[in-house]
């Protein structure tokens, strides 16, 4: 390879595949990512491998399983000798960077006075800032200091909530919000990086639209007028009956907290506030998207760099009858939008309907710029899909998810495990703890005849042999899971 592309690699923090308008959002305003979408590849069936942000993120970034790579929850630490794409890139010969948050090690503020632990990641720059609305502050959070270079004293508290709606905040104003500061971040870089003449990586990695649900108020506005076209959460009430008590507490508040988005306690106007801020928060993302893709053209960039726009994980916005995720794995938590593009090298406008996980990324990036897979990724490619070079509507079998809590002692309080091969999903359920009464072994869903996933039919009698076929075929991915360090040295 005479060349080797640059990079720039965009996150968002626990959004949903539905939040585009090239997924068929036909709300949410997202121009520049659907133009990205025109230019590359955009994969319907793209799962993140854990519903929460530290084992999805630690995933992809060594496309290796959570249980493999040992960053199985958060507040867990990534293990030093664990091997990120960024570092290989960058011992490769690419400079690289980072805006925003990463969330490989412990982020709470109560444990981690200062930014978070690091490994030997890879990243020259490093413009840590885990979130935008913590009551606590962190030593060497730059969004913080550059705040303070504004004359801005960084909000002691969360911003404050809306008089209308308890559960929507009062976001930063534009020009001095966190998601932009990340793209001024990330453009500062490239420049930095193009007068080099070195490849470049650079990981932008968005808090929004995480909540607390705090868009800028201008982004919020447009949708008032609109709110009662919003849909509402797709929960039948009753629903969680023949599903697991991890679910029912999850309904009863937010991570098991009481009270917190509590979903009864919640009128139809809050649950449209609710999704009208965070669309809101999409449309302010997009339009740094279209800042990142206005400087790639204007600088000649554009066909030199490979761009990437996915989520960690997404959230359930109400669905099911909960809000923001856990041990669970419905569509809105584990199917997260993918889009990969580099004009003039990978297809255009091309709709992928196969099966892919978030763990295929490393190793993609690292064949399309001609350097081998390290032992014990266990992601594939995805370079013949992107180039025409295999067929675009298959990948994988089957993807695979798993979620894993265990209190500060080790004790492992829940473990579930999901497969889903596009039309049946299977969820394995393990829970532990007293207040999780084991009184629902699992969950089995027909996508094709119950797209919203409210029939649970793991006990029907009509579906075991499904069931059966599907657990089979979970044992096997548990077992592929396994990590395959160390590589095997000799015959015998």
């Amino acid at each position: 390879m005479e060349k080797r592309p640059n990079i720039l690699w965009l996150c968002s923090d626990q959004q949903r595949f539905d939040t585009l308008g090239c997924y068929g959002n036909p709300f949410v305003r997202t121009p520049n990512l659907d133009r990205l979408a025109e230019s590359g590849v955009r994969f319907e069936r793209a799962y993140c491998q854990n519903p929460v942000c530290t084992p999805s993120r630690a995933s992809f970034l060594t496309g290796r399983y959570p249980r493999t790579c040992r960053a199985r929850q958060n507040g867990k630490e990534i293990p030093e000798e664990e091997v990120l794409v960024t570092r290989l890139l960058h011992d490769a010969g690419y400079t690289g960077g980072l805006a925003g948050k990463l969330h490989l090690s412990n982020c709470h503020p109560a444990y981690c006075k200062t930014r978070e632990r690091r490994i030997n990641d890879g990243y020259d720059t490093f413009a840590w800032s885990h979130d935008h609305g913590n009551p606590f502050s962190w030593e060497g959070n730059e969004y913080a200091s550059w705040l303070r270079e504004q004359g801005v004293e960084p909000p002691a508290r969360p911003r404050p909530r809306r008089e209308d709606c308890r559960y929507v905040r009062v976001g930063m104003p534009p020009e001095l919000h966190h998601s932009k500061w990340c793209a001024d971040r990330a453009i500062r870089f490239m420049e930095e990086a193009r007068t080099e003449g070195k490849p470049w990586f650079f990981s932008l990695n968005w808090f929004d639209p995480h909540h607390p649900f705090d868009p800028p108020a201008e982004y919020l506005e447009r949708y008032l007028p609109i709110l009662d076209r919003l849909p509402l959460p797709n929960y039948e009430p009753g629903e969680l009956e023949n599903k697991s008590s991890l679910q029912r507490s999850e309904h009863l508040g937010a991570y098991g907290k009481a009270g917190s988005f509590a979903y009864d306690e919640m009128t139809e106007y809050d649950h449209r506030m609710i999704r009208a801020a965070y669309y809101a928060m999409v449309d302010f993302l997009d339009v740094q998207v279209g800042r990142l893709l206005c400087y790639l053209e204007e600088s000649g960039q554009l066909e030199d760099t490979i761009i990437l726009f996915h989520s960690d994980h997404g959230e359930s916005l109400g669905d099911h009858g909960m809000y923001l995720k856990g041990a669970y794995f419905y569509e809105g938590s584990v199917h997260v939008p993918l889009i990969i593009s580099q004009k003039g090298r990978f297809r255009q406008g091309t709709v992928s309907n196969a099966l892919v996980e978030l763990t295929d990324l490393a190793p993609t990036l690292l064949d399309a710029c001609g350097l081998p897979a390290c032992p014990g990724m266990q992601g594939r490619s995805l370079l013949p899909l992107l180039t025409g070079e295999a067929p675009a509507d298959r990948f994988r079998e089957d993807v695979y998810c798993e979620f894993c809590k265990t209190d500060m002692q080790g004790e492992v309080n829940a473990f579930c495990t999901m497969l889903c091969d596009g039309r049946w999903k299977l969820t394995k359920i393990h829970a532990l703890a007293p207040r999780y009464a084991p009184d629902c072994e699992g969950e089995l869903y027909d996508l094709l005849t119950d797209p919203l996933e409210r029939h649970n039919l793991y006990l029907d009698a009509a579906h075991a042999e499904v069931k059966v076929r599907m657990l089979e075929k979970l044992c096997d991915r548990i077992a592929l899971t396994a990590d395959p360090l160390p590589l095997t040295s000799a015959p015998w």
